[in-house]
């Protein structure tokens, strides 16, 4: 191998190196947005919802993430809006969610 040949080959890995490390960067800067607006989130339903139902929707999240996450951004936008005077009860979770799910069908199979 010529020096012209190793001086390429080491630009090019100095390029590559370069490139993983802003790649890396730009991963852990989205990481830490990602959590500084969860933590938003957090601090908001805290205000908007009562402890009982904040337990009932964290219960939700473990086992219907999608579902609480589309909970939590219609109660944001409802809070946002105005449309939520006082704290949400349990209670009052529980008629919203009702209202938010939809019906299950039920199938009948019947064997011949």
């Amino acid at each position: 191998m010529g020096d012209d040949e190793l001086s390429e080959l080491r630009r090019r890995r100095m390029e590559q190196l370069q490139r993983q490390q802003v790649e890396q960067q730009a991963l852990q800067d989205d990481i830490e947005r990602q959590k500084q607006m969860e933590s938003q989130i957090q601090i908001a339903l805290m205000k908007i919802l009562e402890p009982p139902a904040r337990e009932r929707l964290n219960t939700i999240k473990l086992t219907r993430p999608e579902f609480a996450r589309a909970v939590e951004q219609q109660l944001l936008a409802l809070a946002q809006s105005g449309r939520i005077r006082q704290r949400i009860t349990d209670e009052q979770l529980k008629a919203l969610l009702r209202q938010i799910v939809p019906e299950k069908k039920d199938f009948n199979i019947t064997r011949k």
